[in-house]
């Protein structure tokens, strides 16, 4: 039997969006400098290394307040960033290494301080893992004469710090991303501005932690910067980019975690780990599909160039063969010549075809005059580049071959003038064959 629909209600959902939004936002901000400096799971380290943190406040203060705890995690999350920096440059370990072997032992730390206070302390996996957003209007403050969760508040109040972090040391942040040596020549520390950043990392890591969980924090500083660095290379739309991209996330992982469920039957699920699993669907999609850096634009483009190459080997094999007198060629005769497979040597003779640029016959393919005078440009090129590489780069004849045939695809008018004029006047190429004559 199929569950009824869940309800929609604005007063919960509304701020369970906005919850996972402003934690999502405030991660993003940060993460994209995280991304820069590859140092992405930091944020994961910290989220795990606060584990001591959180169990020193409740040994010294013998409760479970909210302030103690934050300000026990937020102290040891600025300690792993601390530890991890020092063991990478004293020590000379790989900076991933460093992470992991100083958020895995205060990790263990705070497992055994924890079974010191066993009798006293709850401990939710599932609560660390996605957290308990779906609470977050339980739990209200006011603020203003308005009644609003506690969570929204605290998480408004990280992104506007994060937010005017970025805005007023976007300068001083790029320039110590890139190049640390420059930043400090530059007046300003790059190991200031390390440590204030993974001061930050680590509050907003902290703050979202009870809400969200271990897995959205990391997700959010993680996927949205990763997603925009796919989409731009320019940091200042990257930080927009990855902005918008995890309020999204957001916002359709919570719709998700409501609605798609249904259509296999089951109430709902977490929202924090469809919000995750939002920004990895996102990144996913601009992995393949990115204008310049994704997969299949890629693949497109590396296509497109082998065809058209394809196809300037064709119109190079069919002038050739027209000096022989050996034309037309015939379809597999063409095949052997240019060593290609029969489907995208069809598909080339197709496309130039349609642009009249050679001719099928009953003995095979032929130039028309259009396709010998392209013809004539490609050779042109080839056989200046052979006569470049004998007489100035003192090569031998037997040798100019390959690199001529790959340095003809690129050679345009410009280059064929400096390499005329480079060279000597010579009516033929290093093998004895004339060269083309330039048309204008």
């Amino acid at each position: 039997m199929t569950p009824p629909p869940v309800a929609w209600s604005w007063e919960l959902d509304g701020w369970i969006i906005a919850a996972g939004a402003l934690c999502a936002v405030a991660s993003a901000l940060l993460g994209n400098f995280l991304v820069l400096r590859r140092m992405s799971l930091l944020g994961d380290a910290i989220s795990h290394a606060v584990l001591p943190g959180l169990a020193a406040a409740y040994l010294l203060t013998d409760q479970r307040s909210s302030l103690p705890m934050f300000l026990g995690a937020v102290a040891v999350g600025v300690l792993t960033a601390f530890f991890t920096e020092w063991v990478h440059r004293v020590g000379q370990v790989d900076e991933g290494a460093s992470m992991g072997v100083v958020f895995t032992s205060l990790f263990a730390i705070g497992l055994v301080m924890i079974v010191r206070a066993a009798d006293h302390v709850d401990l939710d996996p599932g609560c660390v893992l996605y957290g308990a957003i779906e609470l977050t209007p339980l739990d209200t403050w006011r603020v203003f004469g308005l009644e609003a969760p506690r969570v929204v508040v605290v998480l408004a109040a990280v992104l506007l710090v994060n937010a005017l972090y970025v805005a007023l040391l976007f300068k001083e942040l790029r320039i110590a991303s890139f190049d640390p040596q420059l930043a400090t020549a530059s007046g300003f520390g790059a190991g200031w501005m390390h440590y204030s950043l993974m001061t930050l990392v680590a509050v907003t890591a902290v703050a979202s932690f009870e809400a969200v969980g271990n897995i959205l924090v990391v997700a959010m500083l993680v996927a949205p910067p990763a997603t925009a660095r796919l989409l731009t290379h320019r940091l200042g739309v990257m930080v927009l980019l990855s902005v918008a991209i995890a309020a999204a996330s957001a916002a359709a992982g919570h719709v998700a975690a409501v609605s798609v469920p249904a259509w296999f039957g089951y109430r709902s699920t977490t929202t924090a780990g469809m919000m995750a699993l939002a920004t990895g669907a996102g990144f996913t999609l601009a992995m393949l599909f990115a204008p310049e850096q994704g997969v299949v634009s890629r693949t497109v483009r590396r296509v497109r160039l082998s065809l058209r190459e394809l196809g300037e080997d064709v119109l190079g094999a069919l002038y050739r063969a027209d000096e022989s007198h050996d034309t037309p060629l015939a379809v597999e005769e063409l095949r052997e010549r240019l060593l290609c497979r029969r489907m995208p040597l069809r598909l080339v003779l197709l496309r130039l075809q349609s642009r009249g640029v050679v001719r099928p016959t009953d003995r095979g393919v032929k130039l028309t005059e259009t396709g010998v005078a392209l013809a004539a440009q490609l050779i042109r090129s080839h056989r200046l580049w052979e006569h470049y590489l004998v007489e100035r780069a003192g090569m031998t004849p037997d040798r100019i071959h390959p690199q001529a045939e790959r340095l003809e695809h690129v050679t345009d008018l410009a280059m064929r003038r400096q390499l005329d004029s480079e060279t000597s006047e010579s009516p033929t190429d290093p093998h004895g064959q004339a060269i083309p004559q330039e048309r204008e």
